[in-house]
């Protein structure tokens, strides 16, 4: 979409947009791809028409590529060495019953 006095841009020009879709209700929703598309509402109809074609999704997010901020992998040690020493965080501890989905 354009404002009144702008160009559309090319199609080579729109942004790239990270493709997130929640195969069902309750998990996680899961990075499954890029498209690039000329505004978010294009991003969200694209997503839905490439990732979803077989009903696999519930919920769908797109997110702007440029917007997102990460960390990188050099940064591994310094960003992720802190919870090192915090072993009761990992899963060693605790016993998961059988009947518990999702986990």
């Amino acid at each position: 979409m354009t404002t009144e006095g702008t160009a559309p841009r090319a199609a080579g020009d729109w942004p790239l947009y990270e493709v997130f879709v929640r195969g069902k209700r309750g998990l996680n929703h899961v990075h499954v791809g890029s498209l690039h598309a000329a505004d978010d509402t294009m991003a969200l109809r694209s997503a839905r028409d490439v990732y979803t074609r077989r009903n696999e999704g519930v919920s769908i997010w797109v997110v702007r590529s440029d917007l997102i901020t990460a960390s990188s992998p050099e940064e591994k040690d310094p960003m992720f060495a802190p919870s090192g020493d915090k072993v009761y965080r990992h899963p060693t501890f605790y016993t998961i019953p059988a009947d518990v989905p999702h986990m």
